[in-house]
């Protein structure tokens, strides 16, 4: 273990508490001159630490650091399932989920000839990619995702199980799911899911999803599924814009990020467990727990089945969510009708709400 390790290890242990620079040379058997130069050092990857050479040193409590270590520290420590689970993390990306197709792309076949995973299948069923900005984020349609630096978190899992997707509509909520659950566990607010897969809190969006799938035309197998998942941990007008901001918020406001003790590599962390576990749980139960957790049901709703032509537009009533995460609705003439894509909107003072 380096000097620097071994600074990190003892102030992790008192965080929030003074440390002299004595004790910690003792502790690490160097210099004072070389605890500076650890601590320094440590500065410089994010850990907000406070003293200096002849006082003591404090890792703050509230000390948000994005690397790897923190992140597979929190993994390990909370999905033992996953400990040796592919992830890479990124101070700035394209996309996530496009660096996750050239992954792919590069790495060969994922299946062997009778279906089992090959070498490069079982390195990249289940990993993880992280970043703390894009600059080319994507959501569903091609819409751009603006995706800032240091206000949220953008991930991508890679789903390819044994045997393919057979189950598409269990990506499709598993992945909200996921994310509902990960932000009421470490922020204690309340979520709720927009059909298909965006996340509301507070009455505004706060969390997109894109899945994209890999397909092998030959076999006519999905052979993975790419999870894209973007979540504003701040409420940042200025970033989203006026027209943006009206819709799109945060999970935590300008103040409240003050007092935040929640690291981003924790939030990422807990998302992609959660996603991981629940893709492996038994479908009806996830399908239940989508279905309570939307908030269009009920509410009459307007239907856009293809976008860009308003003249398809029609009003409609949300009525159930099938177990293929279709939304299921009646339209005014009382007609039935069963969306498996599409968009649908609602009037912004009802997002989050029930009737």
């Amino acid at each position: 273990m380096s000097t620097k390790e071994k600074v990190l290890e003892n102030l992790k242990a008192n965080k929030g508490m003074e440390v002299s620079g004595q004790q910690l040379a003792d502790y690490c058997d160097v210099s004072r001159a070389a605890i500076w130069k650890a601590v320094n050092s440590l500065r410089q990857e994010g850990y907000e630490i406070t003293g200096s050479t002849n006082g003591g040193y404090i890792l703050s409590e509230n000390s948000d650091v994005f690397n790897s270590e923190v992140f597979g520290d929190y993994l390990k420590n909370n999905f033992t399932s996953l400990a040796e689970v592919h992830y890479e993390l990124f101070s700035e990306i394209d996309s996530t989920n496009t660096y996750a197709k050239r992954l792919l792309n590069e790495c060969g076949n994922l299946r062997n000839f009778d279906g089992t995973l090959t070498s490069a299948g079982k390195k990249y069923h289940k990993s993880i990619i992280v970043a703390e900005s894009q600059t080319a984020g994507r959501g569903r349609l091609g819409r751009n995702f603006v995706s800032p630096a240091k206000t949220g978190i953008y991930l991508t899992v890679i789903f390819a199980p044994e045997g393919g997707i057979t189950n598409p509509p269990r990506v499709t909520a598993s992945a909200p799911v996921a994310v509902c659950r990960a932000i009421e566990k470490l922020y204690g607010i309340e979520t709720s899911i927009k059909w298909i897969n965006d996340i509301f809190a507070g009455g505004k969006k706060i969390s997109g999803i894109l899945t994209e799938g890999s397909a092998n035309f030959e076999t006519r197998m999905i052979e993975s599924a790419i999870i894209g998942i973007g979540i504003n941990i701040v409420d940042n007008p200025e970033v989203f814009g006026s027209e943006v901001s009206k819709i799109a918020g945060g999970i935590l406001t300008a103040e409240d990020i003050k007092d935040n003790k929640i690291s981003r590599c924790a939030l990422a962390a807990e998302v992609a467990g959660n996603l991981i576990k629940i893709l492996e749980e038994p479908v009806a139960a996830v399908m239940k727990e989508y279905k309570e957790k939307s908030f269009l049901l009920g509410q009459t709703i307007e239907v856009h089945p293809v976008i860009g032509d308003e003249k398809s537009v029609y009003k409609a009533k949300a009525v159930d969510i099938d177990e293929e995460a279709s939304l299921v609705v009646e339209t005014e003439s009382g007609d039935r009708r069963t969306l498996i894509s599409g968009e649908v909107s609602l009037k912004s003072s009802s997002f989050g709400k029930a009737d």
